[in-house]
């Protein structure tokens, strides 16, 4: 085989003799597997032509830079300056690409890369990317990345030469465009640049062990760094069921060169290849010649099967020797650039046209997943079709013409079978499907039915779920993006625990009045809250009659009493005045009705008659100064009736006089005894809504703390006997709970801020939460604290004392007047009756009269005188 080889170099030397010779230069790095593939397959391009040429000759200088980026200008100026090349070749990486196509400008020689990951740039005009646009690759991993995760890890290898930090941006956009974003960036430093890989990859991800990541890109890593950095995330346990890792084309790529050893810890890896035929003539023959020759120069390698980086060093030269087919002149730098970006063929690698310095035609990727010492192939994907099991694109773009549901998860469903290809999706990967859907646990003890509602079915195990929470998630689903098969499963336990469950994986969430605490943070993934963030103090109330609500202000003995002064203060009125006052003198319906008219009319200072004893003047002043009381009072106490709510015990005055309240048993101790200082023996844990009306009913507590739906739920049931007082307290509102990093959580977030802006909610919180119109109306007559006979006996007594003062004086000098005159002119003398007696005092002191009492005449009849 050696001396066969020698033979073809002679022959080679003896026709370049009569051939137009073009120098090129190559730049490799002899050390790598990629190095040695595209050596391998430049060497066979190179001989394919000179032995079929009849013109030109193709020479290739190789310069070997041994893995050492540095020196990439040195080897340029020296194969330009003693080589005489007019073309440059190779290059494996970004930072040799940049240096070498810096040199290429200046000495005017351009340069093909064959570096992968083609990143736009204009900075060298001379240089021709052999790889296609990198924005459809990032694409394509963000596609993948869509299927399940919202928040991903970026793993790459340093390039500071417009390799990695031109990629990130591109990625980061796409991921952006799917609802993904990168939390955290994974930079390792170049691999011959470090003393100790392994400790310093194994450092790096100590970094991530807190935040537990699951999705993990690598961007950007050269064969020895990816060998390094699974080995270690292996013995981390990042890689495995709960973890997934996708490689982009780059890295992907590097599968088909790698050793059995390299795939030991990469077990159930997703990644992206460039997609080529395999079966095609050319590849067939290019493949054979490629195994002899690599086996004979590499015997230590022990795959000999070409990658996508031979492919494409074996496509460069294709593209140099038909631009030198095309002409039998000699070879500039310009005529062979010219030449080359306006070649237009079908190479091993794929289409062969180039714009703007990179390959233009839209690559087709291959899906693979690594198993069992090797790769699989699970489907493709197009940046016009998407995810498709066939190549068969017009066949498949027939079948799912509408593009909904065609994803990287359905694409795996298909191949979850046995023999030979994925046997497990990682479960970080996994989306609800009808065979496995999601499990929801909901509380089946929630506090109230309007809010979570499990009802049995007689003679089945099935249960009815409803209630507000659950017609909110069911609205979820229905405007969510995809479908999300899901089935409930009731939970007899506590919130907490509810929780946890959906932290261990029990539930795939929870659905449900569950509260968003702190504590309850770490593990799950909450949504936005779906009703109003806070809490409120509900008390007793008596609701008043709206009919007789004027009688509220003043109870039963209030009104008597005023009753009572009232008549008592007429009676008086009229005592001390029907004598002298012909106001009230007349006939005795005339005097009643005057003096009715006179007291009524003094509470709202519209009487008009005038009052002429100095004794009654006094009374009336007194009773005015208590009409003018009751009347302020009444008006301010109707008032507040009719347009201020139920005045309640405020929280502090509860604390100070240490009573009972009731409420969730979470809430009592995270906010009530934390944040408002109530005293742990005052606080009586409640767990449905029986345990409230029980506690109320038997003086147990004297108020409640209830979240904003349950208070709202209580006062649309017991709004007669019940009120929410009081401004709210904030907290964090009920939330759907997820497993920790679903992607589901953020995507209902986002249908939940749907469902308030649409209107959706409100009508959902007005059919189940709100207040009926009965309710509603009720509310305004709410009772408040009365005036009763307490508030005002002081009064009513003064006045009573005022207006009996008076009439005993005055009483006093009528019976005086009244014996006074009976002494000294009574004509009955001493032998009256006490009953004509009381007849004559009655008609005294009832009778007008101005001067003193008629006398009595005397008798006219002479006693007889006796004759003489």
């Amino acid at each position: 085989m050696i001396f066969l080889l020698v033979i073809l170099s002679l022959g080679s030397v003896d026709v370049a003799a009569d051939n137009m010779v073009t120098n090129i230069g190559g730049i490799i790095n002899h050390n790598s597997r990629i190095g040695k593939e595209q050596k391998t397959a430049m060497d066979i391009a190179v001989h394919n032509f000179n032995k079929r040429s009849t013109m030109h000759y193709l020479a290739v200088h190789y310069h070997k830079l041994g893995g050492d980026p540095l020196l990439a200008a040195y080897a340029a100026k020296e194969l330009i300056n003693e080589k005489h090349v007019v073309m440059i070749i190779g290059m494996e990486t970004w930072s040799e690409t940049a240096l070498v196509a810096s040199v290429g400008n200046q000495a005017q020689v351009p340069v093909i890369s064959l570096a992968a990951g083609a990143i736009k740039t204009r900075q060298w005009p001379l240089l021709v990317q052999m790889a296609n646009d990198v924005s459809e690759q990032m694409n394509c991993v963000a596609a993948i990345v869509q299927s399940n995760w919202r928040r991903v890890v970026v793993v790459y290898e340093e390039d500071m030469y417009a390799g990695v930090p031109a990629m990130l941006p591109l990625l980061s956009e796409a991921l952006q465009k799917v609802g993904s974003y990168i939390v955290h960036h994974l930079a390792v430093a170049p691999f011959s640049s470090l003393s100790n890989p392994k400790q310093f990859v194994h450092e790096k991800l100590m970094r991530l062990k807190s935040s537990q990541p699951r999705a993990f890109i690598v961007l950007h890593a050269s064969l020895p760094m990816t060998t390094v950095l699974f080995t270690e995330a292996k013995k981390m346990d990042f890689v495995g069921k709960d973890s997934v890792w996708v490689l982009t084309d780059s890295v992907a790529s590097l599968l088909d060169s790698a050793n059995s050893s390299f795939f030991s810890s990469m077990e159930g890896v997703v990644g992206i290849k460039t997609e080529y035929s395999e079966n095609s003539k050319p590849f067939l023959e290019f493949y054979e010649q490629y195994r002899q020759r690599f086996q004979l120069e590499y015997a230590e390698e022990e795959n000999y099967k070409p990658g996508i980086y031979a492919l494409r060093a074996y496509d460069s030269i294709a593209a140099i020797t038909a631009a030198l087919d095309r002409d039998n002149k000699t070879f500039t730098s310009e005529r062979l650039l010219d030449s080359l970006q306006s070649s237009s063929f079908t190479g091993l690698s794929g289409e062969i046209h180039f714009e703007d310095g990179r390959l233009s035609y839209q690559s087709i990727y291959r899906v693979i997943n690594v198993f069992n010492m090797t790769y699989n192939k699970l489907g493709y994907w197009s940046p016009d079709f998407g995810f498709s099991k066939s190549l068969d694109v017009a066949e498949y773009g027939k079948n799912d013409s509408s593009g909904k549901g065609n994803t990287f998860l359905k694409l795996v469903d298909g191949f979850i079978k046995p023999p030979g290809d994925l046997k497990r999706v990682p479960e970080g990967w996994t989306m609800p499907s009808l065979e496995n859907p999601l499990i929801i646990g909901v509380p089946g003890n929630a506090t109230s039915e309007n809010l979570v509602k499990i009802t049995s079915i007689k003679n089945s195990a099935e249960k009815i779920y409803s209630g507000f929470c659950i017609r909110v998630f069911e609205e979820v689903k229905r405007i969510l993006e995809y479908d999300l098969p899901s089935r409930y499963v009731e939970f007899n336990g506590t919130y907490d625990n509810l929780v946890g469950n959906v932290a261990n994986k029990t539930f795939g969430a929870a659905v449900g009045d569950v509260t968003i605490l702190s504590k309850r943070w770490s593990g799950v993934e909450f949504t936005e809250p779906f009703t109003e963030s806070g809490l409120l103090m509900v008390v007793p109330a008596k609701p008043a009659h709206k009919a007789w609500i004027f009688l509220k202000p003043f109870t039963v003995e209030t009104w008597l009493a005023t009753g009572a002064v009232l008549i008592y203060t007429m009676f008086v009125v009229w005592f001390l005045e029907h004598r002298s006052n012909p106001e009230f003198g007349g006939p005795w319906k005339d005097q009643l009705g005057n003096v009715l008219w006179f007291t009524f009319s003094s509470l709202f200072l519209a009487h008009r008659e005038k009052i002429q004893s100095n004794y009654a003047r006094v009374v009336v002043v007194v009773w005015l100064f208590v009409a003018l009381i009751l009347t302020q009072s009444y008006t301010a106490s109707l008032t507040s009736m009719l347009t201020i709510s139920l005045l309640q015990p405020s929280v502090e005055s509860l604390k100070m006089s240490n009573a009972k309240v009731g409420g969730d048993a979470n809430l009592l101790k995270t906010y009530v005894q934390d944040v408002l200082q109530y005293k742990p023996e005052n606080l009586m844990p409640m767990h449905n809504e029986n345990d409230y009306l029980r506690s109320f009913e038997n003086g147990s507590i004297s108020a409640a703390f209830l979240e904003i739906p349950y208070a709202k739920v209580f006062a649309n049931k017991y709004c007669r006997k019940y009120t929410v007082y009081g401004s709210s307290y904030r907290l964090g509102g009920f939330g759907f709970v997820f497993q920790k990093g679903s992607p589901i959580a953020a995507d209902v977030s986002k249908a939940i801020l749907q469902l308030m802006e649409n209107g959706t909610l409100k009508r959902l919180e007005e059919e189940w939460l709100t207040p009926s119109a009965e309710c509603r109306n009720s509310q305004t007559d709410k009772n408040i604290d009365v005036l009763s006979f307490q508030s005002f006996w002081g009064l009513y007594l003064f006045s009573i004392a005022t207006s009996s003062i008076c009439f005993m004086l005055f009483l006093a000098k009528l019976l005086k007047s009244f014996y006074h005159d009976h002494e000294s002119g009574d004509i009955h003398g001493s032998d009256d009756s006490v009953w004509n007696k009381t007849v004559r005092l009655g008609r005294y002191l009832y009778k007008a009269e101005t001067g003193n009492p008629r006398r009595a005449p005397t008798s006219s009849r002479e006693h007889p005188t006796s004759e003489t």
